[in-house]
């Protein structure tokens, strides 16, 4: 989660609870995912992967400043991976870090690592909206099977 801790998730969290309940004046003991549901909001640990593929596919398209376009590469466009099987066209390279506590939440480390986590469908998206639209629509799967 882009190295936000559990507490701090869970304060974000209580935040978006309590606007939701704000909104449709509702009580604190009525259920809280029918109606993020309605508002059509992420809970906060899906937010941030939301966020950070979002800012992923704006730097793919050139959509974004270039000091975080520059930050992002394809694993095809790497010096000697042009001929692996393994290096997908949407794939983005992972940049290595020595401190898993500082360097994982690097935006070129955490965005990489979200967007390749992402199924093809969603990755393969040709505007800003249908990309935003596919993604929330995959996170929201991941979050109520069955709703």
């Amino acid at each position: 989660m882009a190295g936000l801790s559990l507490y701090q998730l869970r304060r974000v969290q209580s935040v978006m609870n309590a606007a939701a309940r704000l909104v449709f004046s509702a009580s604190q003991y009525d259920q809280i995912m029918p109606l993020l549901h309605r508002l059509h909001w992420l809970r906060a640990p899906q937010r941030i992967p939301f966020k950070l593929d979002v800012l992923a596919f704006r730097c793919l398209r050139g959509l974004a400043p270039t000091y975080l376009s520059d930050s992002m590469r394809h694993v095809a466009d790497l010096p000697g991976r042009q001929r692996l099987r393994s290096a997908s066209s949407e794939d983005l390279a992972v940049p290595q870090t020595r401190l898993q506590t500082v360097g994982d939440r690097a935006f070129c480390v955490a965005a990489a690592k979200t967007w390749n986590s992402l199924l093809s469908e969603v990755t393969s998206s040709v505007t800003l909206s249908l990309s935003k639209r596919k993604l929330k629509t995959y996170l929201f799967s991941l979050l109520l099977p069955g709703m």
